[in-house]
């Protein structure tokens, strides 16, 4: 990984590229972040770099966690991620890191936390078929069989009813199609996890090179 970035989904859009063909985009607010922390072999046993995001009251941390702003003059920040980068000397504590970290053309990868659904059944969670409907069918929605009978119990893995969504998702390979330095917003072809206003983290794709 040679470069990140914390930012905000702001919802989806469309734009025109020059041809007048539409591309569905979704914009992210990313940044600006400030480097809270380097971490080194020496002290940690690995090199990391520790971002900071959206400005917070200091009043609403705990003194360790201010105490950590204070020390290397950094404003307090209600985001905290951590990033192992490939080249981290070129990182200084306190730097400010915009959206223009990444230009137009850029192969991403985006995380955040995909919606919550509630309970869900098996049918709307995996996708199953239904029973049928007519002819004195008293089976409609249900999970099917649930495996043999002699073991007498149901197998690790089996597609239940449970609860969906609210997890971690990574959307691979998303191009970087506009880049909006002065107002800090990244432009990115095609759909991201998570609701408005959801907290993302943009990294260079592992898969650019393919």
């Amino acid at each position: 990984m040679k470069k990140a970035i914390i930012g905000k989904k702001i919802g989806m859009t469309q734009i025109f590229d020059a041809d007048g063909q539409v591309i569905p985009v979704t914009v992210i607010k990313a940044g600006p972040c400030y480097v809270v922390q380097k971490k080194s072999v020496e002290t940690d046993g690995y090199e990391a770099v520790q971002l900071g995001f959206e400005d917070i009251k200091e009043q609403r941390l705990n003194k360790p966690l201010a105490g950590h702003f204070k020390k290397v003059d950094v404003s307090p920040k209600k985001y905290l991620r951590e990033f192992r980068l490939e080249d981290v000397s070129a990182y200084e504590v306190g730097q400010e890191i915009k959206a223009d970290v990444f230009a137009e053309g850029d192969w991403v990868d985006v995380t955040a936390k995909s919606k919550g659904k509630g309970f869900a059944g098996s049918i709307k969670r995996h996708g199953q078929g239904r029973g049928p409907e007519t002819h004195g069918s008293h089976y409609h929605r249900g999970p099917g069989s649930l495996g043999a009978v002699g073991p007498s119990r149901v197998f690790k893995g089996r597609p239940l009813p449970g609860r969906m969504g609210g997890k971690t998702v990574t959307v691979q390979k998303l191009k970087v199609v506009k880049v909006d330095a002065d107002r800090n917003l990244l432009l990115v072809r095609g759909a991201v996890p998570g609701p408005r206003g959801a907290l993302v983290t943009i990294k260079d794709s592992v898969k650019a090179a393919r």
